[in-house]
């Protein structure tokens, strides 16, 4: 007769993101190191852990004022939960990739670019307003005008909103998009937050070139300064060719000496413009969803411009000094290099810096929040990111 335990069914209160909390923490043995690489408090984290002992029927930890411990059964799980939370996710990305509902879906949502070129910069921006309207926006956020310092933008707000901004830079590789467009995720991130975000309509190429687009989130974020939201209270955002000019304005005000804001956050980051070196295009211009299609509108953009001017150059620019930053890319997306250089150069340079890779293949994955299981993940540690972020340098 066995003296083992027999094999029973998981508890069905076990969740997921417990599992992967205790692992942080048991690497770790620290709670306040292991919030900081999860980007959540130190009581959201307790009570993750709380609620597996609980579900579990066993203590893993043994905490005091000073030390954190595995217990015997901790230690049992921690040699065998990585493993299977591994096997658990490339079940959901074989079954994801067998049943490409979502994936339909999202190629379906593309279908405003087909057939289209950078070379038909109006049929580009029509498009890309049409790929944008097809998003959902969220009933509880308001979405108003503003002037921010000279820049029309738009302001996604809660009833009730903390002190938190979010300053939105909307991609596009600086030649489509706009703030219009772009109120789905800006709602979707005020709703994260529960804070505002400011999306400006940043001039674009070929008709305004470098330096521009940058000139005017400069102008944005003075203005937010101005409306009583102190640079502890402000965290940048930024879709992909978005993304690098966040970084192109957190270079520009740690050169000028300005007040830098208490975090970024980036998805999918254009930032190698290197590809957009005139030698490197084709003769005809390639489709707009490529990243050879991107490296053509980045060329009218640059217009000649040096790329090795640091304020372009983030992956070889002296990134010491600025703030936590949280990259977020899709495994599946042309531009996760981009995220991971990134991500490898600026903690190199003492960045505090989490890159999280979502197991989709969809580019700026986070628009398709309202149905994407992985896009909603990305708000939820936006959301936990920027509270983290805004508390930690004294703001919300």
């Amino acid at each position: 007769m066995s003296d083992q335990i027999p094999r029973g069914q998981a508890p069905d209160s076990l969740e997921l993101r417990h599992l992967r909390a205790f692992v942080v923490v048991a690497q770790e043995l620290n709670f306040s190191r292991a919030a900081a690489r999860l980007f959540v408090s130190q009581s959201t984290l307790s009570r993750q852990i709380a609620a597996l002992e609980r579900s579990l029927g066993c203590l893993l930890l043994r905490r005091s004022t000073q030390n954190v411990a595995l217990t015997p059964a901790g230690r049992t799980l921690l040699d065998r939960v990585p493993a299977v939370l591994d096997d658990i996710d490339d079940v959901v990305r074989a079954t994801r990739s067998t049943g490409g509902e979502l994936a339909e879906h999202i190629r379906r949502l593309g279908d405003q670019f087909t057939d289209l070129t950078y070379a038909d910069v109006d049929a580009l921006r029509a498009a890309a307003e049409r790929h944008y309207a097809l998003m959902p926006l969220v009933p509880e956020i308001a979405v108003t005008p503003a002037n921010a310092g000279g820049v029309p933008g738009l302001v996604a707000s809660p009833a009730e909103p903390g002190r938190a901004w979010v300053l939105l830079l909307h991609g596009g590789t600086y030649t489509s998009g706009s703030a219009f467009g772009f109120r789905s995720l800006a709602g979707a991130l005020a709703d994260a937050i529960r804070g505002r975000v400011l999306t400006p309509d940043y001039r674009l190429a070929p008709e305004h070139r470098f330096p521009a687009a940058l000139d005017d989130v400069h102008a944005a974020y003075t203005w937010l300064l101005g409306q009583g939201a102190a640079p502890p209270d402000v965290v940048l955002a930024g879709d992909t060719s978005g993304a690098g000019l966040a970084l192109s304005l957190l270079l520009r005000l740690k050169e000028h000496g300005e007040s830098l804001p208490a975090g970024s956050v980036l998805f999918t980051p254009y930032v190698d413009l290197n590809a957009a070196a005139p030698t490197s295009l084709p003769d005809v211009p390639a489709p707009s969803a490529t990243r050879q299609g991107a490296a053509w509108g980045i060329a009218r953009y640059l217009d000649g411009h040096p790329l090795d001017d640091p304020l372009l150059d983030p992956l070889h620019a002296d990134l010491r000094g600025l703030p936590p930053m949280l990259i977020q890319a899709a495994a599946g997306d042309e531009g996760l290099p981009d995220a991971e250089r990134l991500a490898e150069h600026a903690r190199a340079q003492g960045v505090d810096v989490r890159l999280e890779i979502y197991p989709v293949a969809a580019q700026s994955f986070q628009l398709y929040w309202s149905f994407l299981p992985e896009a909603a993940d990305a708000m939820t540690q936006i959301g936990d990111f920027v509270r983290i972020v805004t508390a930690s340098t004294g703001g919300s």
